[in-house]
């Protein structure tokens, strides 16, 4: 497919910016359910570990206080390399949460675990009804499965290089397990569970999207991931609401720009706010 969008290729230079002290929450002598890089708590939904990094001062009134819902929550994310960027939402009184699904790859279980998270924070914590989602790599395979099942839901979808065809990562053999079903089985029933093949839901929505990819990503392609959700939005005539910015000379990396990219932070900010106050 031949199509044409729009790009912005750019390099960043960021200072350092020095961080809050690292937290974890027990819940029994011996047993702790996750260790966070920043201040926060962690707690079971479901049986599964999950989290919250909390804003200082007094929370908003209940049922708006913004928030960002992350992904994926392995038992090492968010890293240490994702602490400035998370550091920043806290600073702008942004919550950021998830929970662990496993390699989920976006799968219908996968989903019905992010449900469940999603309803602990906006029906007993009192969050906002619409999180602004964060993804980073597969990451992307978990919130826009789940964004594309509950677009009312999403204030909008930002993905460090992120993943939108399991195709391409990690596979069909890998992935399909998480579906239970076979390879070949997967492979048929792409346009059911395939977020890329679903994007159609997202746009039709104008659900706004921001993204940063290398262009010497070999991980994950970027003409196959983030470029074709670009231009799965403009088929439905909805590019004025999806932002893909590529970084020139890199792939998938540590690389400091990567996570202290402004335009993915204050894109998240201003989203999760927006779901905040829908007025």
């Amino acid at each position: 497919m031949t199509t044409q969008y729009s790009i912005r290729s750019i390099s960043l230079r960021f200072c350092a910016l020095s961080c809050h002290s690292a937290a974890s929450v027990a819940v029994g002598a011996d047993e702790t359910v996750k260790q966070l890089i920043l201040p926060g708590e962690s707690f079971l939904v479901e049986g599964q570990p999950a989290f919250i990094l909390t804003p200082k001062g007094d929370p908003p009134v209940k049922g708006s206080r913004p928030w960002v819902m992350y992904a994926p929550t392995l038992a090492g994310y968010p890293d240490e390399h994702e602490k400035w960027m998370h550091t920043q939402f806290l600073d702008a009184g942004i919550a950021v949460g998830g929970i662990d699904v496993g390699e989920g790859y976006g799968s219908p279980k996968a989903r019905q675990l992010f449900t469940a998270f999603f309803n602990e924070m906006t029906r007993n914590r009192g969050f906002a009804s619409k999180p602004c989602l964060l993804g980073r790599s597969r990451g992307g395979l978990w919130v826009t499965s789940w964004a594309c099942e509950n677009t009312d839901k999403v204030a909008g979808i930002a993905v460090i290089y992120p993943v939108f065809d399991f195709r391409t990562y990690p596979g069909l053999v890998k992935a399909a397990p998480a579906y239970e079903l076979t390879p070949e089985q997967l492979a048929e029933r792409q346009a059911e569970f395939n977020p890329i093949e679903r994007v159609s839901k997202l746009a039709k929505s104008k659900v706004p999207a921001l993204f940063i990819h290398g262009d010497q990503d070999t991980v994950v392609p970027l003409k196959e991931n983030s470029a074709e959700f670009v231009a799965r939005y403009k088929q439905e005539n909805a590019e004025s609401a999806v932002t893909l910015i590529v970084f020139k000379g890199q792939g998938h990396n540590y690389w400091e720009g990567f996570f202290r990219c402004n335009e993915l932070v204050d894109f998240t900010i201003a989203r999760a706010k927006a779901g905040a106050n829908p007025d």
